[in-house]
């Protein structure tokens, strides 16, 4: 439990605001219950430690403002766009015998004893927070599974947890699932062709280069052969024509 202190506040004015943010505290606003809203302030230092936990929303804060010691739970932060500082928080009451729905964070612990991650599994986290609802006297800080002895493909669902008393999930009517033990993903290369196979692809490459080369060579040969047969019957026309030529007496 978280002890807090606030004042009340007078500012209305942006000016006002930024004063009062430049001395160091954060301007707020407390709601919810018979009261009236209440304008309020609380020293930066005092809360930056818990506002920046992951439970700081759906925990339950004792706040003294101005001496008047009452229970509160944060609903909302405003954060500068720039410096990311906050500038902004509102407080709700609880009151006793209500219910609030909650994002409850959910913690896993036993790592080091889970058999499925110690084999080199992975843990999958489905839902960081569940939204539950809640006793206003009875809010959870966080949600605790619990990873000891879970083997490679076990599926952690709402089910699994033990919830505390009167808190139950908004969601009804089916089992959801919070996390997975889950197997490793390996990517597989491709296989690489052996030596032996690129080389004989290779041989086998300039073997049909070769081929093709003899096979012109060869293809030309007939080209010489029928350049020499008009040769040669064009001598025996000639040889024809002599014999023709009658002789002179």
């Amino acid at each position: 439990m978280n002890n807090l202190k606030a004042t009340k506040r007078e500012t209305a004015t942006s000016g006002q605001l930024n004063k009062l943010r430049d001395s160091g505290f954060i301007p707020g606003i407390l709601y919810g219950g018979k009261d009236p809203n209440a304008k309020i302030s609380i020293e930066k230092k005092l809360i930056k430690n818990i506002l920046n936990s992951d439970s700081f929303l759906s925990s339950v804060l004792d706040l003294d403002l101005d001496g008047n010691k009452l229970k509160v739970i944060p609903r909302d932060v405003s954060y500068n766009v720039i410096s990311d500082e906050p500038i902004h928080i509102d407080f709700m009451r609880v009151v006793p015998g209500t219910k609030i729905i909650l994002e409850i964070p959910v913690k896993f612990i036993n790592n080091s004893e889970c058999p499925g991650l110690k084999v080199g599994g992975v843990l999958n986290i489905v839902r960081r927070k569940v939204e539950l609802k809640c006793p206003a006297e009875n809010i959870p800080e966080e949600i605790i599974v619990d990873l000891k002895g879970l083997e490679i493909g076990t599926s952690i669902k709402i089910s699994f947890i033990t919830l505390p008393e009167n808190v139950t999930p908004t969601i009804m009517g089916r089992d959801f699932v919070i996390a997975t033990v889950a197997a490793p993903t390996i990517m597989k290369e491709p296989e690489k062709p052996a030596d032996g196979a690129v080389a004989g692809e290779t041989e086998g490459a300039e073997g049909a280069e070769g081929a093709e080369a003899v096979a012109g060579a060869e293809g030309a040969k007939p080209a010489e052969g029928k350049e020499g047969g008009d040769v040669a019957k064009k001598d025996d026309k000639a040889q024809a024509t002599e014999k023709k030529k009658p002789e002179k007496k």
